[in-house]
């Protein structure tokens, strides 16, 4: 199995060097394909306006200045082109992606990326409490991540469908279960606008979520990481509301 792995938080970061040490688990045929720098919030964006540079490292690693989504592009479509990969694996993000992170994050970009070319892509993201001043607990996600994938494998699954894998900020020995779970909703309230200014008076802002707790819904992915279990969540690439088609088909909409 070729596997292609990559991220949003760049060639040097921690959770990747991590996610080398889970795909070594799963194959000895690993490719690594990373953005120079941190791209996290990039969400599926491609660079179209400018021109894609690519830094080999060795043999089967590259830096890209592009987004993650140039990455697999980069990957498929040219470095592995006449031997494409079997397996996209995306992350281990630093942080969780659950609820509407996955529209924002370039974690989850690539995963979306890798299932448009036809590729089964999972997005890995290890839960952090960034205000900890500690590490993530990285060996959750190295203790469970290989044998997860690997189940994951066995069933087929629908050409259109990533599956986004998060670990909850716990030790391995705190783990509660694995929980295939629905995606979340947060509270829109708890993202506020900071205003500051610079040293010339002028006012610049610092957009994010607030660090509160929350009271999530059960079965959702918030709610199983905020209960120390790992969420499964899959995604589907066709964003079609076909509920709203049905019923937007019975009104008969006309052009007059």
């Amino acid at each position: 199995m070729r596997i292609l792995i990559t991220n949003d938080d760049g060639i040097e970061a921690s959770g990747l060097k991590v996610l080398r040490e889970i795909a070594a688990e799963l194959s000895d045929n690993v490719w690594t394909v990373a953005p120079e720098t941190d791209h996290s919030g990039a969400g599926h964006s491609m660079s179209l306006r400018n021109p894609v540079r690519m830094r080999k490292i060795d043999e089967q690693t590259y830096a890209v200045n592009g987004t993650p989504t140039d990455c697999v592009v980069m990957a498929v479509r040219h470095v592995m082109f006449d031997n494409p990969p079997d397996l996209v694996l995306s992350g281990v993000n630093i942080g969780q992606n659950l609820a509407e992170d996955v529209t924002y994050s370039g974690t989850i970009a690539a995963a979306f990326e890798g299932t448009l070319m036809g590729i089964r892509s999972i997005a890995l993201s290890q839960a952090f409490n960034f205000r900890s001043g500690c590490e993530p607990c990285w060996e959750t996600a190295k203790h469970f991540a290989a044998n997860l994938v690997r189940q994951l494998l066995v069933p087929s699954w629908p050409e259109n469908v990533l599956m986004n894998i998060n670990f909850p900020n716990c030790l391995p020995d705190d783990l509660k279960g694995v929980l295939i779970t629905e995606q979340g909703r947060r509270n829109r309230s708890a993202l506020p606008v900071k205003e500051l200014e610079d040293t010339w008076g002028r006012p610049y802002y610092w957009l994010g979520f607030a660090r509160e707790v929350s009271r999530p819904e059960k079965d959702t992915d918030l709610w199983a990481v905020h209960n120390g279990c790992v969420s499964i969540t899959p995604l589907s690439v066709d964003l079609t509301a076909g509920d709203t088609i049905r019923m937007l088909q019975k009104i008969k909409l006309t052009h007059k």
